[in-house]
């Protein structure tokens, strides 16, 4: 098919869509981007992958990549998960200015398309207002909080894309992101509002796997859009295949809610032993999930999008089978010092 560089590969979707597009039939030559150096890639794929240090913010680094590129993939950045305290300059450094770099590359590569990942946090404002997001309402960036520069800044590296696209006429598809659900080995520390945190459904799989019991806090009927990495791959590769003429903003989901007790319930059926089966406890006086699904009709029809994980069963017997493979544990052995290795 052709070659395409993926900006951002040693993160959590990097990894999957590398491994998605060097292991399939398609032909893709990928080109793995990150600011360490890493013997992962060309070792896991020969002949389907190799690996260039580059950091988006640093224009003299992306003379290492190759003079021509068919399709690149910009999924690096700064993002909140993954910033321990808050440096609104990074944001702007890495969004928006890097942003900017890896158009530039997009453009002398003769690249006719980027692939860019948007937040959900550009429709902060919809949040307990709309349980259905569309893929081109207008935006409402949060003003405050600890998401409120990054959005803003996303909002502004895409907007660089649709320039871009106007000017040089490479087609442009924005991935908007609600959080993706995918098996990756712990081994970075995730921050809210700067600080230490932990990721919700890993802790529920984490209990549910020792026996404990599992909360299910607000209105249990209340929920999200429960999006597996599998799926967000998927329409990667759609995006990559699309015509030019679709280019624009797509919202990444199933197209429907999953409630929080079915995904605590699908949880404790997936991950307990048998033998010692998670109590789950309704705690009414917490907060209530954001409650939200995203409308996918416009990639179903545009881009030929067909969600397979559409259900909190498919999405964690999955997991769990990728934890027993754990695929990435070379890198993060590299990388880390650990591979996560998964016990039964």
């Amino acid at each position: 098919m052709g070659t395409v560089v993926i900006f951002g590969a040693t993160g959590t979707l990097g990894l999957y869509l590398t491994d998605r597009l060097a292991t399939s039939d398609a032909g893709w030559q990928v080109v793995a981007t990150g600011r360490r150096a890493t013997s992962f890639f060309s070792d896991a794929y020969p002949g389907r992958a190799s690996f260039c240090t580059c950091d988006i913010t640093d224009r003299q680094s992306f003379e290492s990549l190759p003079e021509r590129a068919d399709v690149v993939v910009h999924f690096a950045g700064a993002l909140p998960a993954y910033m321990k305290g808050y440096d609104p300059y990074r944001y702007i450094e890495a969004n928006v200015l890097g942003t900017l770099n890896v158009l530039e590359y997009a453009r002398r590569s003769g690249a006719s398309r980027v692939l860019f990942t948007q937040t959900i946090s550009d429709y902060n404002g919809y949040f307990g207002k709309r349980v259905e997001l569309l893929d081109d309402m207008p935006r409402k960036v949060p003003f405050s909080g600890d998401h409120s520069v990054y959005a803003i800044t996303k909002c502004a590296a895409e907007d660089l894309c649709w320039n871009y696209r106007e000017e040089y006429g490479i087609a442009a598809y924005s991935l908007r992101l609600p959080n993706i659900y995918c098996y990756m080995p712990e081994a970075k520390t995730l921050y809210h509002d700067g600080v230490p945190a932990t990721s919700s459904y890993r802790l529920m799989i984490e209990r549910a796997m020792a026996g404990e019991a599992l909360e299910v806090w607000g209105d249990p009927r209340k929920g999200m859009d429960l999006i597996y990495v599998k799926d967000f791959c998927q329409m990667c590769e759609c995006c990559m295949a699309a015509p030019a003429s679709a280019s624009g903003t797509y919202n990444v989901g199933t197209g429907h809610l999953t409630a929080l007790e079915d995904m605590v319930r699908a949880i404790a059926s997936t991950f307990n032993d048998p033998t010692a089966p998670s109590e789950i406890i309704y705690r009414p006086e917490k907060h209530d999930s954001v409650n939200y699904f995203m409308n996918v009709d416009k990639a179903r029809k545009q881009l030929g999008y067909k969600p397979i994980f559409t259900t909190p069963e498919l999405v964690f017997e999955d997991y769990q089978r990728e934890m027993q493979i754990n695929r990435f544990a070379a890198y993060f052995q590299e990388r880390y010092g650990m591979s996560g290795a998964y016990v039964d």
